[in-house]
């Protein structure tokens, strides 16, 4: 049994995470201020023995005796971290600071979970991790692109400085069960679109595409990361490489809904989203014998069956 530390863990990724760790027996403390999170996503783990849920904002520090952490905390939807951008920016860096400080003082190994965001709108195409990435550092997705990028250097140069034992993964595109029906991402939007029978909005002319990996094979290349002992900290790129265009997509959950009378509609694309993403996974084979293998179609059904409840 490890003392694991999850913060960010009330979220969508993180309370997937929180079960998958309980589980499979370890001791999981879960942080989160709920800004995003929601308790609903955990609440059938308050009777486990080895779970414990503490509300905290990872901007302050915090003294806990742990062995691993995974800091996942950060608002990860435009509709939420445009919301409060300046806080957002305070949740990656400042959020960073206090855990690498907590990681150091308690000898923790520690995960970074950066985002496909940090390579911005990409002239490479698959994004490999040495692509520096072309971000708008002035921009209204700023706040979280740069904040993820200034958690990366702030875990290299701890591990530099101080010898902190590190991870990073960038996380692309992610859906499943837990995700909130308002949250503003592509996949909860077309498929609460399509239960209510509202239009479906694609941005653009629905050719920008994106690749869209299911829950199930995150936390699989999440814990593979954390428990390497390879002495590889990444950055590496997790994620799905089938690549799929926005119209594909609301096709493919049309034919999935098919009592839907939606309709696709087309609306002006937002500044600085990116055209294309799709990861290049030959580091995440090479290093973790890990590649995602839930089939777009079979994801989009348990997420389907997930927002019939909830909306």
């Amino acid at each position: 049994m490890k003392r694991i530390l999850v913060t960010g863990g009330a979220g969508f990724i993180g309370s997937h995470l929180c079960k998958r760790l309980v589980n499979q027996g370890h001791d999981v403390l879960c942080v989160d201020n709920l800004f995003t999170g929601n308790k609903q996503n955990i609440k059938e783990l308050f009777d486990s023995y080895n779970f414990e849920f503490l509300r905290h904002d990872v901007t302050f520090p915090l003294y806990v005796e742990v062995d691993e952490i995974y800091n996942l905390a950060c608002p990860a939807s435009p509709v939420y971290y445009q919301h409060d951008p300046v806080q957002t920016l305070k949740t990656s860096v400042h959020g960073a600071i206090n855990m690498l400080g907590l990681a150091k003082r308690v000898g923790a190994t520690i995960l970074q979970a950066s985002t496909s965001e940090v390579y911005g709108d990409p002239t490479v195409h698959p994004q490999p991790e040495d692509y520096w990435g072309r971000v708008n550092p002035i921009g209204i997705r700023s706040c979280y692109d740069e904040g993820k990028r200034c958690a990366e250097t702030l875990f290299s140069d701890y591990h530099r400085q101080h010898g902190i034992d590190i991870r990073i993964i960038r996380i692309f595109n992610t859906y499943g069960p837990n995700m909130q029906p308002n949250d503003g991402r592509v996949v909860s939007n077309f498929i609460v679109q399509a239960l209510t029978n509202q239009d479906i909005t694609i941005y653009g002319d629905g050719s920008q595409t994106r690749s869209f990996q299911f829950i199930d094979d995150l936390l699989l290349g999440m814990t593979k990361m954390m428990e390497n002992t390879s002495n590889f900290m990444g950055p590496v790129n997790v994620g799905n490489d089938t690549e799929f265009s926005m119209k594909q997509l609301a096709v493919a959950v049309l034919e999935l809904l098919p009592e839907s009378t939606s309709k696709i509609v087309y609306r002006p694309l937002p500044h600085d989203d990116p055209k294309q993403r799709k990861p290049d996974l030959r580091l995440a084979r090479e290093k973790l014998s890990w590649e995602p293998i839930v089939p777009l179609r079979e994801g989009l059904e348990k997420t389907i069956e997930y927002f019939r409840k909830h909306c």
